[in-house]
């Protein structure tokens, strides 16, 4: 059967997208068109040098919905989608975070609205709707953890589990309910192996309320089937390697978290094991990708459940 290029369940037909999952990304039950192929994408990004108001010209390119919701184009500002085009020196890293974000989704943690798209040399992009974007026009403001830690940004590397907690204990508007998600977040990123997780991927959303949250899941990548690189970028517990239940137990004793609510989250991120390996063969990943992402998170669920 089919799968939805969205939410990666399956669909009747021959069809692409489930008509609600296209409304939930574009207000719209059709696929708006992306008439562009990925050389002509990236001189039109080279073009917004100096002009883009979010980092990386060749990952990250600024989409808008036309009015008439028929259309995506590229921006130079107020871009209300990213789009983010396979690299050359990496394969499948589209359908890579695309299955890494879904599977975020289904545990729990909350994402902005997000699926793959293709352009019209066949190239794969995943595709996410920026949720720091409000359909009014409006703009929530963001900052990340490199910056609420006044560090520079290329000191994103230079962190730990622990600092993120001390952040959200200083900024968030309650702390408690945000280092609960921030656990479950950090717990995901090493049971998916995302060894990239530093501290620009963690950012406070402040709301048009003026309440200071978490914000929503995004730059999730499992890394260890990209360059089977096996460490975290920030430590937990002082380890970036051979992680042990153990180590999370006592890191959410340094969040605050009761005894039992540690073993709880533990244990439903261990039984999500069988719905995310039937969601990685249903994924559009490469099969022998897709073998080696089993892999890493039935090991990773081996780690917590021994």
């Amino acid at each position: 059967m089919p799968t939805c290029a969205i939410c990666l369940a399956e669909t009747d037909g021959d069809a692409q997208y489930h008509a609600s999952c296209l409304e939930s990304l574009f207000g719209t039950a059709r696929l708006p068109a992306l008439d562009i192929d990925l050389g002509a994408l990236y001189r039109l990004a080279a073009k917004m040098v100096g002009k883009m108001s979010i980092s990386g010209v060749q990952e990250k390119i600024p989409l808008a919905l036309s009015v008439d919701r028929n259309r995506l184009e590229v921006v130079a500002t107020g871009g209300r989608y990213i789009l983010k085009p396979e690299p050359a020196r990496f394969a499948g890293i589209p359908q890579n975070e695309h299955l890494t974000m879904r599977l975020a989704s289904l545990v729990g943690l909350e994402t902005p609205p997000f699926g793959l798209l293709w352009l019209k040399d066949g190239a794969v992009a995943c595709l996410i709707r920026r949720f720091d974007r409000l359909d009014d026009g409006g703009k929530l403001r963001v900052e990340d953890f490199c910056q609420l830690a006044g560090q520079h940004v290329a000191d994103k590397y230079r962190g730990s589990a622990e600092l993120c907690v001390r952040i959200l204990r200083q900024y968030a508007s309650e702390p408690l309910v945000e280092i609960r998600k921030l656990y479950k977040l950090l717990l995901f990123g090493w049971w998916t192996a995302n060894g990239d997780q530093h501290l620009k991927n963690f950012s406070l959303l402040i709301g048009r309320d003026g309440l200071q949250r978490l914000a929503p899941v995004y730059d999730q990548v499992c890394t260890r089937v990209v360059n089977d690189d096996r460490s975290l970028a920030l430590p937990v517990g002082g380890k970036s390697q051979h992680l042990t239940r153990k180590t999370w137990l006592d890191f959410a004793a340094y969040c605050g978290l009761p005894p039992r609510a540690a073993e709880r989250l533990l244990a439903e991120q261990a039984d999500a094991l069988e719905p995310a390996r039937a969601m990685v063969r249903r994924s559009f990943l490469p099969e022998e990708i897709k073998e080696q992402y089993e892999q890493v998170v039935q090991d990773n669920t081996a780690v917590l459940t021994g």
